[in-house]
């Protein structure tokens, strides 16, 4: 199994410095959050910034 985090940093709202506080925030939301989910083969969520646009997704796997 695969656990996928993928973010796309090409947000036309996203600088420099606002593309690293916006992957601290993921990364620190999103891990907290995993202890809600299932974690097998299927599963995956929607990745949203600090202005409730998607951003990405995790997803994990079989491969």
């Amino acid at each position: 199994m695969k656990f996928l985090l993928e973010v796309d940093l090409d947000s036309p709202d996203w600088d420099e410095g606002t593309t690293v506080l916006e992957l601290e925030r993921i990364l620190r939301y999103w891990g907290g959050n995993l202890r809600h989910c299932e974690i097998k083969p299927g599963d995956g969520q929607p990745l949203y910034d600090s202005d409730h646009q998607q951003v990405g997704r995790w997803t994990v796997t079989s491969e």
